[in-house]
């Protein structure tokens, strides 16, 4: 049994009574949004980048949210307190509601989870990627739908990677819970720019990234990611992990770049700050 709380629509609840019904348009049509963040010594990381990419999800699927912004705040302020954990992750969403026809928007049902969360302070080994070609619906959004990357589990299990790494076109998009960025010869930073989630912690590494070395948002194709000096991702979770192998070919002989493991302590000093 949990003893934690969650938020419900207007109320905090014990988290092993929080509850939708099966008419939810999460259930019925997997139509929802959300975003994760951390929070660290009760301090809520990046919260307003955070809650600017909720606001903008929730535009995108034309989800009216039932709070503003400092609204949020408060709740999730006292969803902490309430729970006594000053360490962790919350998980805020938002689905369509219960639709009578079961396919239309309707009054938004918003949720707040907190979980406990063991966040890096160290590097982390290097992880294998295996690709795929896919493109993510609405990946501008971050939305409930992680139908490929479930379906795909298996197969990264046989091929002896740990993530999935999508790409159309032969250009290089993002793992399905990380942005994705390579450091070519000249230590040069190179993201995706398009087709994409931009993630909060991309947007704080290429800030720092940007006073110290060359960065560039564009297309990158594969044949570039087998070839790059360093090879890294990044999310709300991980911080900065570093890539030792994808699609089996080696990058840096399997160990973490110097522009990597940089970006990660600079990175963490932002956090800790």
């Amino acid at each position: 049994m949990s003893p934690y709380y969650s938020f419900v629509n207007d109320q905090l609840v014990p988290a092993n009574n929080a509850r939708l019904t099966i008419t939810d348009m999460a259930i019925q049509r997997g139509y929802g949004i959300f975003d994760f963040f951390k929070f660290i010594d009760h301090r809520l990381i990046f919260i307003d980048d955070h809650l600017e990419r909720l606001e903008r999800s929730a535009e995108a699927m034309r989800l009216p949210l039932p709070y503003n912004r400092e609204e949020i705040i408060t709740i999730l302020k006292e969803l902490i307190i309430k729970n006594d954990m000053p360490n962790g992750g919350i998980r805020v969403g938002v689905t369509a509601g219960y639709a009578p026809d079961a396919y239309s928007i309707a009054a938004p049902n918003f949720i707040i989870t907190q979980q406990a969360l063991q966040l890096p302070a160290t590097l982390a080994a290097p992880v294998s990627l295996m690709t795929h070609q896919h493109q993510r619906q609405l990946p501008h959004v971050k939305t409930i739908d992680y139908l490929m990357a479930v379906w795909l589990q298996p197969v990264i299990q046989q091929s002896g990677a740990q993530e999935v790494l999508y790409y159309n076109s032969n250009s290089i998009t993002e793992c399905p819970r990380a942005n994705f960025f390579i450091v070519d010869k000249d230590n040069t930073l190179i993201t995706p720019a398009q087709h994409i989630l931009a993630g909060v912690t991309r947007k704080h590494i290429l800030a720092i990234a940007g006073k110290e070395f060359k960065v560039e948002l564009r297309d990158i194709s594969r044949e570039e990611v087998y070839a790059a000096k360093e090879v890294f991702i990044s999310s709300s979770t991980l911080n900065i992990k570093p890539v030792g192998t994808v699609d089996g070919q080696l990058i840096n002989n399997g160990v973490p770049g110097e522009v990597t493991g940089h970006l990660f302590h600079k990175l963490l000093q932002e956090i800790n700050h």
